[in-house]
Parts: C-alpha cells; sequence; structure tokens
C-alpha cells in the first residue's frame, strides 16, 4: 500500500481573519502532492464550509490529492468532496456507510469515509460498521489533542494496526523525527496539523518524508 500523507486544515492557527492564509496553504499543499487533505474547520457555517471546500476541490482538480471534509456530509455532497472524515460527535459510522452506498451514483467514486479513533474498541468498531481507513491517536503529545487524554504511544498504535485490516493514518503529535516510527507500527500514513502548517516550504516537507519514510 502506497504511504498516505494527509493535511488536516486549521485556520485558527493563522493570524485573524484567517481564510485567506488557510487558501494560500491549501494552493501550496496541493501543488506540493500530499495525497489526502481533510477540510476540519468546525467553527464555520455550513455555507462557508461548503465554499471553502469547493475551492479546495477546485484547487486540486487535476491533481493527485483528495479532499475531504471533517465531519459535514452535507457539505462533502454539495462541494464534490472526495470522502468525508467522521469524529466521535458526527454521524454514525454505519449510518454513513449505508447511505453511501445507497446513493453511490451521486458522490465520489470511491468516496472516502474515514474515522476518528482513540480506542482499540473504536477502532474495530469504525472498522465493523464500514470506515474505509481510521485515523488513530493522538499518537504523541500535541496542543490539539489534550482532551482525548495522555498520548496513545506507539505500541498502541501497533496494537491497533495489527487488529484491524483497514488503512490506520497516525495523528497527534507526527513530526519528522517520529513520522517513521508510525509507519514501522503498521500504519498506513500519516495525519498532522501543525507539520503541514508550520512548515516554511511544504513542498521540501512533503518530498523529505516521502524519501525518509520510504526506508522505514
Amino acid at each position: 500500500m502506497a504511504l498516505i500523507l494527509c493535511y488536516v486544515t486549521d485556520r485558527a492557527a493563522f493570524p485573524p481573519p484567517g481564510t485567506d492564509a488557510l487558501l494560500g496553504m491549501i494552493r501550496r499543499a496541493i501543488a506540493a502532492g500530499v495525497d489526502w487533505m481533510q477540510i476540519r474547520e468546525k467553527n464555520l457555517s455550513g455555507r462557508a464550509l461548503a465554499a471553502l471546500a469547493r475551492e479546495a476541490v477546485a484547487t486540486a482538480q487535476g491533481s493527485s490529492t483528495r479532499i475531504v471534509v471533517n465531519g459535514r456530509l452535507d457539505v462533502a455532497i454539495a462541494a464534490r468532496a472526495d470522502g468525508v472524515h467522521l469524529g466521535g460527535d458526527a454521524l454514525p459510522v454505519a449510518e454513513v456507510a449505508s447511505w453511501c452506498a445507497q446513493h453511490s451514483a451521486d458522490i465520489a467514486s470511491p468516496f472516502l469515509l474515514g474515522a476518528s479513533c482513540h480506542s482499540l474498541a473504536e477502532a474495530q468498531a469504525a472498522e465493523r460498521d464500514g470506515a474505509h481507513h481510521i485515523f488513530f491517536g493522538p499518537v504523541f503529545s500535541t496542543p490539539a489533542k489534550i482532551r482525548y487524554g495522555p498520548p496513545q504511544g506507539i505500541s498502541r498504535l501497533e496494537e491497533v494496526c495489527r487488529a484491524v485490516r483497514i488503512p490506520v493514518l497516525a495523528i497527534g503529535g507526527i513530526a519528522l523525527d517520529n513520522a517513521q516510527e508510525c509507519l514501522r507500527a503498521g500504519a498506513a500514513g500519516i495525519a498532522a496539523i501543525r507539520l503541514f502548517q508550520e512548515s516554511t516550504d511544504v513542498g521540501k516537507l512533503v518530498s523529505g518524508l516521502r524519501h525518509a519514510l520510504s526506508s522505514k
């Protein structure tokens, strides 16, 4: 399986109002060749989120980057995105998987259905309910995931990767110096906010990650 690099957006990390800076980051990340981009902007209205997602989808046309919307199946469909990612407060995975199966002609094919998991039980349930992949974490310490408790660590990531057959992306505190550990534990890729957004040269970062992780 090919390595998956996923950039997760966070406009709040940019100086206010943030949207223009985020659009610039989205364009740079797509040009750099990230595999997936998750539009994760929980504080935007549905209308504003759809506009942002449409812009990302339009920018990604003709590239290898797939655009996924966090938490909002309706916005993902309206924006013609490539998938939806479900957190703990989103629609249940089983319901979304059932809807996608019944409306496959109306959505992207294949339509990526991901789920955030913070335990082995959650990972197994997501696979059983029809998720195509999961994000597992936080693997390492990170401010964005403090509310989920202490870092899960590499051994727990490895346990989850061995227990499910669908791809697992490691998330939470991922950096250049620990990404290899995640792949050695069985992860299919990595997902991150700060790793990409704080990079001064995201193109160099992506090529460096691919080179480093190809020799895991």
